[in-house]
């Protein structure tokens, strides 16, 4: 059962990741790619096929992912239909507890099912698009609306070497600096590789 401590430490955290995600547009370094100014599209989304674990494979790094390992989310859709999101994942080292957090999201009517909007903790929300999920809903990358943030999620904790360049390409072409995304380890060995995240990150 978690402490009255471990719940306000908890709560604490959410609230600097939301003034941290809410301020990244004007934080982010400025973007190179060429196709920068092309707008992103929603992609459609069969929510039924949607919901349950994905792996986080690849992040922008920010202040609340970039210091986690071994990360996933849960996603479930409740009878009110709004989706449960819960993120857990272990800080720094496999050996840590994981710590697990809570979000509500929204799907924005009208949008396919492709963008979100994320409660981070009432009444703050951040709007999450769903740019790409493959036809067997393996592989979804998703984003914030100003691509100063950006995810690679999949069912697996492992992808292919092929999978990720070719994830990363649709990245590219939407605009995105590809070259900041860093892939989140999901096994210990893994942790200090050449282009996965760095604690200094």
């Amino acid at each position: 059962m978690p402490t009255l401590r471990t719940h306000i430490a908890l709560t604490l955290i959410t609230l600097v990741a939301a003034a941290f995600m809410i301020s990244a547009c004007s934080q982010a370094p400025a973007n190179s790619n060429p196709r920068a100014d092309l707008p992103l599209t929603p992609a459609s989304v069969d929510l039924s096929r949607y919901m349950g674990r994905w792996y986080v494979i690849a992040i922008i790094p920010y202040f609340l992912e970039n210091k986690y390992v071994g990360s996933y989310t849960d996603w479930s859709l409740r009878e009110d239909g709004k989706i449960d999101d819960r993120y857990t994942a272990h800080p720094k080292t496999f050996d840590a507890p994981p710590s697990q957090f809570h979000f509500v999201d929204s799907v924005v009517p009208g949008s396919g099912n492709g963008k979100w909007k994320v409660r981070i903790f009432w009444p703050v929300h951040v709007t999450q698009l769903t740019l790409y999920v493959d036809d067997e809903y393996r592989y979804t990358l998703l984003s914030l609306t100003d691509k100063s943030l950006g995810w690679i999620f999949a069912r697996e904790p492992d992808i292919s070497d092929d999978v990720y360049r070719s994830l990363l390409a649709r990245f590219d072409a939407m605009g995105f600096d590809a070259s900041r995304f860093r892939r989140v380890p999901q096994h210990p060995e893994q942790i200090g590789k050449p282009g996965f995240l760095s604690q200094d990150e």
